[in-house]
């Protein structure tokens, strides 16, 4: 079934080969003093700022994946897999240890921004012109997506939180920027093609 991206859906950069970890066991028991490894050597506790960012990416990546199990009519079924798979290329970014390691991921770049601007700018032509803000809700998909919004919010806030300590690439709090725009746009997106009117915030009056 097609979506909103029909015609021309391969609207993200195609990309080469994934980095391939190999056989990956389980449980280790190596984090049980509360570290953790990176990509390439080195171990950083936890609760370090790096890893609370990469973190916030894989747990906006889960948040896209109950997305995709709400898709029961496969509106965004492919968009949002292959949003899934560029989060794994910034979580992979967020966790390289060292240079050598970031020359052998795939890594986010303009071109990828762009793309994201481009579904944003053809979702929301169809959509009416927003003149208040709206309550998070409607159909089961559109709740998800706009809770992967903020999940996304909050993991672009700890991106450049993580910037404030160590050198972060700008594009990567842009990609962020622009995935938390798009979600929004895709759950308005999915109201209306659900036929579900939007329910604007009148500072609590009714």
């Amino acid at each position: 079934m097609e979506g909103p991206f029909a015609p021309g859906r391969r609207a993200l950069p195609q990309r080469a080969k994934p980095l391939r970890l190999g056989r990956v066991k389980i449980y280790t028991r190596t984090g049980d003093d509360g570290t953790t490894g990176l990509l390439g050597p080195g171990r950083v506790p936890k609760s370090s700022p790096r890893v609370e960012a990469y973190g916030g990416v894989d747990e906006l990546n889960a948040a896209l994946g109950a997305a995709r199990a709400l898709d029961r009519e496969e509106w965004l079924a492919e968009e949002l897999g292959t949003l899934q798979a560029r989060l794994f290329s910034v979580g992979a970014e967020l966790a390289a240890a060292e240079a050598a390691m970031l020359e052998r991921l795939e890594r986010i770049g303009e071109p990828d921004i762009e793309a994201l601007e481009r579904w944003i700018d053809r979702l929301d032509a169809g959509l009416p012109a927003l003149r208040n803000f709206i309550l998070p809700g409607g159909s089961e998909l559109a709740a998800q997506l706009h809770l992967a919004r903020a999940v996304c919010r909050r993991a672009e806030r700890r991106l450049v939180a993580l910037g404030q300590q160590e050198v972060v690439e700008p594009r990567l709090v842009r990609f962020l920027n622009r995935l938390g725009d798009l979600l929004f746009v895709m759950a308005r997106w999915v109201n209306q093609r659900a036929g579900i009117q939007e329910t604007e915030w009148h500072g609590g009056r009714r």
